[in-house]
């Protein structure tokens, strides 16, 4: 299996059962430790359930023990034979539409549940059209809940044949990526096509949803075949007696792969050099891939710091002053043409102006309106320009070096995520 990490984050509107799924599959894989298990069975007694709640190994917070719903992203880990996981379980209300894409942001696969007694719902087309701007590159759809219409085929298919036609509106109005869709019927609460396949519905021959987790194809997603792309996260100058002359730079490979004797160019200076080493704590490499933590050494002595991007000099990105970018507003002070705060872009943070406010983003029927401010949730599309040049790249070339995030100057808190759309030259 090529990929031995799959991050994956889970959708839906409320009660259509995600953490009960991903307690499921947190069981049925024995990823759960026996303490953790007498738990839940303590908590579903006292709660006066009759079954153990395998949603509380996910919802963790007091408050949504309480409520029975998922108010903050959850990330859980587990791992099978075949492959490791890195799950983010996301409210369903509305209102925390930001917390669908803080988890979808860096998501190999975006797993969109639906209650097949309701079908598909607005949050099920939110969350479908999220996917599709964030640009995840698969999506499952999984239909829950199928135990509780006797595992009918025609209504998996119904939910089915409607999903897929919203997926097409999204095709023809040329909505972001969309990928490509996978739909599973499940029940999550008994375990049917979850983690094994279900002797309950004979006319599904598909896999059950582990095993198309754990076969899904992801290294091409993470853009080893891109020219190299690697934020400076620390310069390492030991200056001891036994390394006197090392200069290294650490950091993780964005995108692409970076290789010893590579030519690379230090932006934003513009300088050029040549990959010397490849340093990790387990001994030196020859080549670097997309999400390997490493320390580059250069051929030549270099003014580079934290915040500066080596990239292949081949297809290296121009540096911009200022760019066009859809942003999905997180804070509840609406954000408004000529606000100013920080841009967070890889390893480098600048101060930032607000210059013009194009539209908003309806993401249930996909249309886009005048608007004057972003209010909290709200997606739309925006111009900023920067006090320093920033080597950022359309998201729709790379998910890594085309995302951002807005802070608050007073404060230091995280106002916004955004995807650049285009820039210019700084």
């Amino acid at each position: 299996m090529s990929g031995d990490l799959l991050r994956f984050a889970t959708a839906g509107s409320v009660d259509d059962g995600k953490s009960t799924l991903i307690g499921r599959l947190l069981y049925d894989s024995k990823s759960v430790f026996q303490d953790q298990l007498e738990s839940v069975e303590r908590t579903s007694a006292d709660r006066g359930d009759e079954y153990t709640n395998l949603a509380l190994l996910t919802d963790g917070l007091r408050a949504e023990r309480e409520q029975g719903i998922t108010i903050d992203v959850a990330y859980r880990y587990f791992s099978t034979p075949v492959r490791s996981f890195i799950v983010a379980d996301t409210p369903g209300h509305v209102q925390y539409t930001r917390n669908m894409v803080t988890g979808a942001s860096t998501a190999d696969l975006a797993l969109v549940l639906v209650d097949a007694r309701k079908g598909v719902v607005e949050q099920t087309r939110r969350h479908a059209s999220l996917s599709a701007l964030l640009r995840v590159p698969h999506l499952v759809l999984a239909v829950n809940k199928m135990d509780l219409v006797a595992f009918d085929q025609a209504v998996f298919d119904a939910v089915v044949k409607d999903f897929r036609e919203f997926a097409d509106d999204l095709r023809r109005q040329g909505f972001g990526q969309l990928p490509d869709v996978t739909a599973v019927p499940i029940a999550a609460l008994h375990g049917d096509n979850v983690v094994h396949r279900s002797g309950a519905m004979p006319w599904y021959t598909g896999p059950a949803l582990l095993e198309h987790l754990e076969q899904v194809e992801v290294a091409r997603d993470h853009g080893e075949d891109r020219p190299g792309r690697f934020p400076v996260q620390y310069v390492i100058r030991p200056m001891s007696t036994e390394h006197p002359d090392y200069r290294g730079y650490a950091g993780t490979v964005a995108s692409g792969r970076l290789s010893v004797g590579d030519e690379v160019v230090v932006l934003p200076s513009g300088r050029t050099s040549t990959v010397a080493g490849i340093d990790t704590a387990d001994g030196p490499l020859e080549t670097a891939v997309a999400r390997q933590a490493v320390t580059v050494r250069l051929a030549d002595e270099l003014d580079v710091s934290r915040g500066d991007v080596l990239a292949a000099v081949a297809g290296a990105p121009q540096p911009v002053g200022a760019f066009e970018a859809t942003v999905c507003w997180m804070a509840d002070a609406p954000l408004r043409p000529g606000a100013r705060l920080l841009v967070k872009h890889a390893t480098r943070t600048v101060k930032a102006a607000v210059t013009a406010l194009h539209d908003r983003l309806d993401v249930t029927d996909l249309e886009r309106h005048p608007a004057e401010a972003l209010q909290l949730n709200d997606i739309g599309r925006v111009a900023l320009r920067v006090a320093q040049p920033l080597a950022v790249e359309p998201y729709a070339v790379d998910r890594t070096t085309g995302a951002f995030v807005l802070v608050d100057e007073t404060t230091g808190a995280t106002v916004g995520a955004g995807m650049v759309a285009s820039g210019t030259e700084a």
